[in-house]
């Protein structure tokens, strides 16, 4: 059975991703993790959410897959230490030190080596199969034919996981120096300033006064700024070839993405799954996906090489479609009282839509809106700020309230 591993940058997120389908979700604790600029999980919350997921029938992994140097171990030792104590299912690692050392300190978990590791090849599985890893995330600029190809090599014992949705990096596995050069901050500890989404030129030598974009567009210059990929609609040859894990990307991102992102995906994994020969690709899924914040998509590298299509954008930043509203507190009845969570401002009379798990965008008119108290409002403008709505649906503690435009 191919597993949907979701991402979650705090415990919300988590729950989120627990609720809309993922079978799996990774997580980080705020050190040794490579999204630094997330807001991660304390100690305390790593026990919680590690519980909470298990008590779903979920697991959970922890990324401790930066590259720390000589001086940073003995604090990496008391937090493998520590982390042998919460029981995750497994830790991502991707420096041979590390997994050394998590190899000694966290028998209990299982070890999936990191894509910044650069697993590229059946050799390098199973030379990590050889150490006890369980799995490698492969390097994202594999095509479908070469991942194919590494599955048939590698005995059914070790896994495979891929991304398939989600941000890409424009260096190899994600293994760049950029960032570290230009602002000091090391991407491979966590900490990339992102510098390949900047808008660069160039200068003559005695023209200094007179730059010149490198590529334009109507935008810009993006000649390191990575499409966003999308395999929503090849998902029937991504479980063919074997591949045991199906991972989204977006930790940094908000509740919203990690709920419509796992929905879509669990969503056609799930009808292909029992549909086979049958399955026909829903549009719904694609434009679930359509409404999250995201840059423009593509495939990757499954059907593209690097060298012929490097897949950098072509347009300036992020494509925003629907707004997140609200996320809902508790159960209720169509026709009742629900209570919501405010994220952003809508006014009543609104057209919204509903999201809740294996359903789409169910839309309605916001006519009915009232304070905590009761009384009748006009709008939401409070951050965070509680609120009842009533809706044609039945309605289950966190679903998801966005607009219909």
């Amino acid at each position: 059975m191919v597993e949907l591993l979701a991402p979650a940058g705090n415990y919300d997120k988590l729950k989120a991703a627990v609720r809309y389908g993922a079978d799996a979700i990774y997580i980080a604790g705020k050190i040794f993790g490579m999204r630094s600029a997330a807001e991660n999980f304390t100690e305390d919350e790593l026990r919680a959410a590690v519980e909470y997921a298990h008590g779903y029938g979920r697991k959970v992994y922890i990324t401790v897959n930066t590259m720390p140097h000589t001086d940073e171990y003995p604090v990496l030792k008391k937090y493998l230490q520590t982390l042998e104590t919460i029981r995750p299912d497994a830790l991502i690692v991707a420096d041979p030190g590390v997994f050394m050392l998590a190899k000694q300190l966290t028998p209990s978990a299982e070890l999936h080596i990191s894509t910044q590791a650069g697993t590229v090849s059946a050799e390098d599985c199973l030379f990590w199969r050889s150490l006890g890893a369980k799995r490698a995330v492969l390097a994202r600029e594999l095509s479908l034919d070469d991942i194919i190809k590494i599955r048939k090599a590698v005995p059914d014992d070790f896994e495979i996981e891929t991304f398939v949705h989600g941000s890409m990096c424009v260096s190899f596995s994600g293994r760049c120096l950029l960032s570290n050069a230009l602002t000091g901050r090391d991407g491979n500890r966590g900490a990339c300033a992102q510098p390949c989404r900047w808008n660069y030129t160039i200068t003559e030598e005695k023209r200094p006064d007179t730059p010149l974009p490198i590529e334009q567009t109507n935008d810009g210059t993006f000649i390191m700024s990575s499409k966003d990929m999308c395999m929503i609609e090849h998902i029937p040859e991504l479980v063919e070839a074997g591949i045991s894990s199906l991972k989204i990307e977006g930790r940094m991102k908000s509740v919203y993405y990690t709920a419509v992102v796992t929905n879509a995906y669990r969503a056609a994994i799930d009808g292909y799954l029992a549909k086979g020969k049958d399955y026909v690709f829903d549009k719904r899924w694609l434009d679930e996906l359509e409404s999250v914040s995201h840059r423009e998509y593509s495939t990757g590298y499954f059907f593209d090489l690097p060298t012929e299509n490097a897949q950098t954008c072509r347009n300036l930043g992020y494509i925003r479609d629907k707004a997140y509203l609200a996320t809902a507190e508790h159960d209720a009845k169509a026709g009742e009282r629900c209570l919501f969570k405010q994220k952003n401002k809508f006014v009543a009379g609104d057209e919204v839509e509903l999201i809740s798990p294996g359903k789409f965008g169910r839309a309605f008119k916001a006519d009915e809106i009232y304070g905590e108290n009761g009384e009748p409002i006009p709008s939401t403008p409070h951050p965070e700020m509680k609120f009842y709505l009533v809706a044609p649906f039945d309605i289950k503690a966190g679903d998801i309230l966005r607009g219909a435009k």
